[in-house]
């Protein structure tokens, strides 16, 4: 283990290991979807950690989290909205087409609109995936009201409204209309954004934490740490695995492994830990096409099946896991070069 610990961190622009671990976070949200529809057995130690890889959701929001509100006082609120609009919208509506016109029957609307998780029923096969973007996007639209109502107090106080406020989104899940909500019928409540507050708070308390000296420990500590919470989460006797729904008190145990997860390898990172693997070009080019990365990867899982003559639920993993990343990167590639770049440069000269 390293001695020099504590080691200033100044506040800095672009950090590339977060471009890296963007790229990790798109292939471990790639590698539970595939894990569960191969039937990767939880039981065993592999699986358990497969089956807890959706945690690199709360990476995802960590990390959203971190860029956004370190910019928070940046730009005027006009910008911001019509930034993130450009930002997240095309690509999104690209695929969520290309999936349409294959499955023209599910709810499209809500699809189109990014309302899915708000109506029953409103989530699609090939789409599912997209609940997490919607919980997203809720985030973005209060970092403005946030920044508003935090921005007069001095950094440790809101270091603990923040830590405050993410505690008090456990009561979520316990809300009678909440916990019922599948029962009556309704859209489920549980995963609406209030629930993953924990997730998001992750990201805010590390930009505010920016600029302080922090532990450097080696890189691969820290991936332990995470993998370990994994495999403790994705046990039987910590909750529900795949689509069972969790009770309230199953769901935030959820969320708050969740949180440390996302803490473990988002904050060391964002704060200064140097990781030759996460800076390495390939790792930041990954980075790049991260968002397309994840907006496409269940379509081309949903093909991959057909095109390798495999039944869901079969096995595979190995064989289904390659194919769908070989297929989804170079996708990916090309909505990033055709559809996200374009529309980031094009955003970048109409707001100067």
């Amino acid at each position: 283990m390293s001695t020099q610990s504590y080691a200033p961190i100044r506040h800095r622009g672009f950090i590339s290991s977060l471009e890296g671990l963007r790229a990790i976070a798109s292939l471990g949200v790639l590698a539970t979807h595939v894990a569960f529809q191969t039937s990767v057995d939880p039981a065993t130690h592999i699986g358990a950690v497969l089956a807890r890889f959706d945690f690199f959701v709360a990476v995802f929001f960590a990390l959203s989290a971190f860029v956004l509100w370190r910019r928070r006082s940046k730009q005027r609120m006009r910008v911001y909205y019509f930034k993130r609009c450009a930002r997240i919208m095309p690509a999104y509506l690209a695929t969520v087409i290309a999936v349409l016109l294959f499955i023209p029957t599910g709810p499209w609307l809500a699809n189109i609109t990014m309302t899915q998780i708000y109506w029953p029923h409103g989530l699609m096969a090939g789409l599912t995936h997209m609940w997490s973007l919607c919980v997203e996007v809720a985030f973005y639209l209060v970092v403005p009201l946030l920044a508003w109502l935090l921005g007069r107090f001095d950094r440790p106080v809101r270091i603990v409204l923040i830590a405050g406020g993410a505690a008090l989104s456990l009561v979520w899940p316990w809300i009678p209309l909440v916990e019922s909500s599948i029962d009556q019928g309704l859209p489920n409540m549980q995963i609406w954004p209030p629930a993953y507050a924990c997730w998001f708070a992750v990201g805010m308390i590390a930009a505010e934490l920016e600029g302080i000296r922090f532990p450097r420990l080696p890189s691969f500590v820290w991936v332990f740490l995470a993998l370990i919470v994994a495999w403790i989460a994705g046990q039987e006797w910590f909750g529900p695995l795949g689509l069972v729904h969790p009770s309230p008190g199953e769901f935030n145990l959820r969320i708050l492994a969740g949180t440390v997860f996302a803490a473990l390898l988002v904050v060391p990172y964002a704060l200064g830990t140097p990781s030759r693997i996460l800076d390495s070009e390939w790792m930041k080019t990954l980075g790049t096409w991260s968002y397309s990365i994840f907006l496409w990867h269940l379509p081309v899982l949903t093909i991959v099946f057909p095109l390798l003559g495999v039944p869901l639920f079969s096995g595979y993993f190995l064989l289904v896991f390659a194919a769908t990343v070989l297929i989804t990167i170079p996708v990916a590639a090309i909505s990033y070069t055709f559809i996200e770049e374009p529309i980031m440069n094009w955003t970048r000269r109409v707001t100067r």
